[in-house]
Order: C-alpha cells, then structure tokens, then sequence
C-alpha cells in the first residue's frame, strides 16, 4: 500500500473535526467528599442518555409550577400495585397536583391495600403452583385471591349506597365517593377526596368493577349505570380554564391520552413529561412519543415544554418526585 492511499484511508478512520459543539460537557457525580443527593440528581442533566432526559423532566415540572400551571397527573394501575402508590398518594397530598386520570384497576387496588396488603414475589415462578394457592402475579408482586373475595363484598355494600338516590353515576363521583370512605393515608383515593382532587377513569369498567357491577345488576334486576361522557365534558372544561397546564404521564395508555386529546381543545399542553416503556415503532398511542403529539395539537411546540424518559416508572418516578416537588433546592 502506498503512502497515499494509507493516508487516504487514514482521513477514512480518523477524520477529525473543524467545529466544538456548543454544549456542555460529558460528566458524571463526582462521589469526593461529602455526599449530597441533589448534586446528584444535578449531574444527571450532563451524564447522558436517559439520566439527562430524568434530569429534562424534573426541570420541566418546576417551571410547571413555577408557571402555577394545572397539574395533571396520569397513571395505570400498576403504578398503584407496587409502592410508587404512596409517591402519587404524597403528590396529592401535598398540593402538587390538580387533576388525575387513571385505569379501574388503580381504584379497585387503592381499596384492597387500605385493608390488605399486597407482598413482594418473584419473577420467576411455578404458575400453575401459584393459581393452585390462589395467589395472583403481578411483575415480582403477589396478590392472594382473598383480596377480591374481599373486594367484591366491600363493592357491593358500597354499591347499595353509591346507587341509591341516583342510578346512573359518573366516574369521578365513583372515585370521590369511594375515597371518602377510606381510613388509610396512603390511600390516592382518600387524599383525593381530602384535597378536592377529581379522579377520572374513563375505562371503570375495565377491571373488577365491571365485573362486580355486572354481578350486582342480575342480582338485583337494577337498571344502573355508568356515565362517562360528563366527566370528559369536565375535564375539556378544566383546561380550556386553565391559563396554563401541565402533564405528568407515568405509564401510558388510555390516562395518557384521555390527558392529552382533552388538552387539544385548548390548543395543547403547555408542559409535558413522558416516563414510558413503550415503543415507538409499533405505531401505537403507548409508544408515541410526546413530539407526535405535537403534531396531533395535543401538545404545544416549544423549544424545552417536553420530554420523555424512556425508563420503567418504579426506578425514576420517585426520584422525580423528590427533585421536582418535594425537596426542590431552588
């Protein structure tokens, strides 16, 4: 090989470069001295990857605030299932958010762990052996049937009463109400219903409420039902109200849309964190990124009003939590 020719493969391998990137630098938490969890959260912002979007999201919740936006907060049901409950229980309890959408099973499994706990597992597990014992699996989460033997006779009590002035019910009355009987106070529902705080649900049915409701109305040859279109006419209302809003959306699915498609009528979402699973290249709504969304109107195009944090929620949810609302150190 000549000289020439390694030397044009060499431009090839090692091209080099005329321009510095006007960013900061690449740099991780630097564990010398004392430890201090803030400058850690900080330093997420230049680890890269995930971390800085973890780091994009936390910024975006407090200027949320700061903008004294309406807070939304969206969840599925298996955020309740495990113990990032009691980090949505405190966020409503301390004032931080306005409105929460959420999935049935969220507000059947709020109930059951006011009265009986759900215990750690595996995820590695004998199915057959577990459905023999009567033991349920959720991800590394057990929960034993009795549970909803349990729920069921509370349901249906709670029914004779929910239903008994007014035989066709919203969603959110359904939540309000239940919350307003809860004694536990980790219980999103109860502190809901504490703090004036409208839970919205438009799938109610889709867990053992409907299973119960279904139940309940042979038994009782009683003509109920379940009116989902008010309590959306609310929430369109509550943002074409609100000068400012902003979302949260933990898990995705229906509450993340319900959130967002309400905000189109306002024009859009003015702030927006994603922490999410999903994938993007099966076209569906869980994976949509929250710039698709822009498209659609949901969301308002801003140069840093969204980001998404492509992590499982139980990992990053509670360190946003602490960061952006309850230990903020700005």
């Amino acid at each position: 090989m000549s000289n020439d020719t390694a030397e044009e493969t060499h431009d090839h391998v090692v091209p080099g470069s005329d321009n510095e990137p006007d960013t900061a630098d690449v740099r991780g938490y630097d564990f010398r001295g004392e430890f201090d969890f803030d400058d850690l959260l900080d330093s997420y912002a230049t680890t890269g990857f995930q971390a800085t979007h973890l780091a994009e999201g936390i910024e975006i919740s407090k200027k949320m605030q700061d903008d004294d936006a309406t807070i939304y907060l969206t969840c599925t049901s298996n955020i309740i299932s495990s113990g990032l409950r009691e980090v949505v229980a405190s966020l409503i309890r301390e004032g931080y958010v306005d409105v929460l959408i959420t999935t049935s099973g969220s507000l059947t499994e709020d109930v059951i762990k006011s009265a009986r706990p759900f215990k750690m597992g595996e995820w590695e597990a004998d199915e057959a052996e577990l459905r023999e014992q009567g033991i349920n699996r959720l991800g590394n989460l057990y929960v034993p049937s009795d549970r909803y033997v349990w729920l069921e006779q509370y349901l249906y009590d709670f029914f004779d009463d929910f239903f008994a002035d007014e035989q066709v019910r919203t969603p959110t009355a359904f939540a309000r109400e239940l919350g307003e009987r809860l004694e536990d106070e980790d219980s999103v529902l109860k502190q809901a219903a504490d703090h004036d705080v409208p839970v919205y649900c438009p799938a109610l049915t889709d867990a053992e409420v409907g299973n119960f409701l279904y139940y309940y109305r042979q038994a009782n040859d009683v003509d109920i039902g379940i009116e989902i279109l008010d309590d959306y006419d609310k929430l369109i209302e509550q943002g074409l109200l609100a000068d400012t809003t902003g979302l949260i959306s933990v898990g995705d699915g229906v509450p993340k849309h319900h959130a967002i498609m309400t905000n189109l009528f306002r024009g859009g979402a003015d702030y927006v964190v994603y922490i999410s699973t999903g994938m993007e290249g099966d076209g569906s709504l869980s994976g949509a990124p929250p710039d698709e969304a822009v498209s659609w109107g949901k969301i308002k195009e801003q140069e840093t009003n969204y980001t998404q944090i492509e992590a499982e929620a139980t990992l990053v949810f509670p360190l946003l939590a602490a960061a952006a609302f309850h230990n903020r150190d700005d």
